[in-house]
């Protein structure tokens, strides 16, 4: 029973110094997965005196209003008879405190040490070792006491507050719950009776106690649930010998009945009624679990009275009267073995040691797959970095390719993005060039303007060789708006596909300041990558302007007059069809530039801006730290402090789980 009971103790105080005590959904939780007995209860229903009665000592802060306002994690260690016994606090170190008063007053620093001298609580539990040889191996978790209306001093939401955590408590399938609730109270209206009924309505992991069974009612106990049936005849018993006709005239016919005889009949009665209950005292009792039924008896307890408290009547005394109470009580006599606290602390260590043994696979199970996971994420943060400044440039390097792989797979279909700079020069450019106004340009009303300026004063005596170089370069240079919004265009796309592979590259994402010199150096390149690109892209539309393919237009058919040669009259060369002609040409040439700009602008562009990316995106960015001192590559190392406490929180329940699963190991093997 040591054993597995101190394995869990151990456990559960090494998730409290690691900071995992179940309220922390963003890591893996050791602690849902400990069986825990919790001690619930409304105010004044006597959980503190129940916990005192099961220590043998007084150690709690008492009070009106909300005293328990932490959890109280208490862990209980028997020691050898004759032991002097001692207090531990885990907040403390190995401080011993053998005097049981400054147990109490600790727990009242340490609570408003967190919570404020007011009447705030905090999830953030106290824990607490107390070994004694007055005591079984056992843990409890004391909760603050359920409340129905705020006091003063108190927030609103103080009730749902309390209730919230109690409720993250007892909605844990390896949650035990001892249940408190006053003998003198009607069990329906029970605080922790109700919350276990909704948690657990089977009863199977809930321990009813009742407490303060000798404040009960004269003649009631909490056996007796028809005791109630005795209060009807007494009231008709009385009704009957003081009743008074509201009218003369049956005042006569009342007095025909003796009422000595009547108060025989009621008397009678009573004796029936009395006989009864105790012929079905056995078959009808509260604590017997038949108003409400568990799994496990209930067990009664009797506490310390405020007299006996006053009198500083100690523990061990209030046991000795307890059993004394239970032995000599004609309602509990034959049920005493089973009633009192240290029959409850015993039935509870039981309990505990049974389902740890039942839960120990699991827990094994949770907490092998949690440290894979947590090593899992480990690996991705990535360790620390050390001071070493070779090691930082080093490391600054490393990230700084690990960076360039994730853009480079980009870029060659390792990962999306790449394939939209192919829709640039397959959609796009296209699309923009069919665009182009060579319809309003090529019109004969505009051909016919521009030869005819371009002639001067002077008529072309055989073809206009000026108009057809002016109606072509400026056919050609509408180009240049295409050519320049595929450069832009895959210049936007190689920008987001570097702030994607900065996102995507997860080693980086512990060194924002890196991340965004590594961002703007990457982009400084791109521009100047843009900048090459635009110039050739509009080099090559220059190109296609200042020279001209003769041969296309040796080709073109020639107007021949009625001897054959290739001339025209005056007249016709300034009638309508003749500037047609002209317009037909210039676009039949325009339309074989396209198709040549078509393909050797992409080509231009890749060159200049996609190959030069792949290939010398950091390079600038590589000379320059290179040349940085020790405090300027630790400043670029500086860590998200998001990521860097998530690390840390990574690392630290890393080392709970590994010490857990070593703490267990060695039980196991030890049995």
């Amino acid at each position: 029973m040591e054993s597995v009971i101190g394995l869990v103790n151990r456990i559960q105080r090494a998730c409290t110094v690691f900071g995992d005590y179940g309220f922390e959904n963003a890591l893996p939780t050791l602690w849902d997965s400990l069986p825990t007995i919790v001690v619930v209860g409304g105010q004044s229903s006597g959980k503190s005196s129940v916990l005192e009665s099961i220590v043998g000592r007084d150690f709690l802060p008492r009070g009106s209003g909300i005293v328990t306002r932490r959890p109280l994690v208490l862990q209980l260690y028997k020691t050898e008879q004759g032991q002097e016994e001692y207090a531990q606090f885990l907040h403390n170190g190995n401080k011993n405190f053998r005097d049981f008063s400054l147990v109490r007053k600790e727990i009242q620093e340490e609570t408003d040490r967190v919570t404020g001298k007011g009447k705030q609580i905090s999830p953030l539990p106290i824990n607490l070792s107390i070994y004694s040889p007055n005591v079984v191996n056992l843990t409890l978790i004391d909760l603050p006491g359920l409340t129905k209306v705020a006091i003063e001093g108190q927030p609103e939401s103080i009730v749902q507050d309390i209730e919230s955590m109690v409720r993250s408590y007892v909605e844990k399938p390896n949650c035990i719950i001892l249940a408190i609730t006053p003998a003198n109270q009607d069990i329906a209206t029970s605080d922790a009776i109700k919350l276990a009924r909704e948690v657990d309505p089977a009863g199977e992991r809930t321990f009813g106690v009742l407490t303060k069974l000798d404040l009960m009612d004269r003649g009631t106990n909490a056996l007796d649930e028809l005791f109630l049936l005795k209060r009807p005849f007494k009231f008709m018993e009385h009704w009957w010998l003081t009743y008074t006709p509201p009218h003369p005239h049956l005042h006569t016919e009342t007095q025909k009945l003796n009422r000595q005889q009547v108060g025989n009949v009621m008397a009678v009665v009573t004796f029936l009624m009395d006989l009864i209950l105790k012929l079905t005292v056995h078959l009808t009792p509260v604590i017997e679990g038949r108003s409400y039924r568990l799994q496990h008896p209930w067990v009664g307890i009797v506490n310390r009275s405020q007299a006996d408290i006053n009198r500083n009547v100690g523990m061990l005394a209030a046991r000795h009267r307890e059993r004394e109470f239970f032995a000599a009580s004609p309602d509990y006599g034959y049920i005493a073995s089973r009633m009192g606290s240290e029959y409850l602390a015993n039935l509870l260590s039981k309990q505990l040691e049974s389902v740890i043994k039942a839960r120990i696979p699991g827990i094994m199970s949770l907490i092998n797959q949690s440290i894979d996971e947590l090593e899992a994420e480990l690996d991705h943060f990535g360790r620390t970095v050390v001071v070493d400044a070779g090691v930082q440039l080093y490391t600054i390097l490393e990230l700084c390719r690990a960076f360039d792989r994730v853009f480079k797979e980009h870029l060659d279909g390792g990962r999306p993005g790449g394939d939209r700079i192919y829709g640039v020069f397959d959609y796009q450019l296209p699309a923009a060039i069919r665009k182009l106004p060579f319809d309003r340009h090529l019109s004969l009303q505009n051909v016919r303007k521009v030869v005819s300026e371009a002639d001067g004063y002077q008529p072309h005596l055989i073809a206009p060789e000026q108009g057809y170089r002016r109606l072509i370069e400026r056919s050609l240079n509408y180009f240049k708006g295409p050519a320049e919004a595929s450069v832009d265009a895959v210049h936007f796309i190689l920008k987001e596909l570097v702030r994607k592979s900065i996102g995507e590259t997860q080693e980086l994402r512990r060194f924002p300041t890196l991340q965004a010199d590594i961002a703007a150096a990457a982009n400084e390149a791109l521009e100047r990558f843009r900048d090459d690109s635009k110039k050739t892209v509009l080099r090559m539309v220059d190109m296609e302007s200042s020279y001209l393919t003769v041969d296309f237009f040796r080709k073109l058919p020639q107007e021949v007059d009625k001897g054959g040669n290739p001339t025209m009259s005056l007249v016709d060369r300034y009638n309508e069809g003749h500037f047609r002609r002209i317009g037909s040409n210039v676009s039949s040439y325009v339309v074989t530039v396209a198709e040549v700009l078509r393909n050797s602008i992409p080509k231009a562009v890749v060159h200049c801006q996609v190959r030069e990316a792949k290939q010398s995106l950091l390079d600038h960015f590589y000379s320059q730290v290179g040349k940085r001192e020790g405090q300027q590559l630790a400043q670029l190392l500086a860590e998200d402090p998001v990521l860097m406490e998530r690390r840390q929180q990574c690392g630290r329940r890393l080392e709970l789980y590994k010490s857990a699963r070593d703490e267990i190991d060695s039980v196991l093997w030890a049995r």
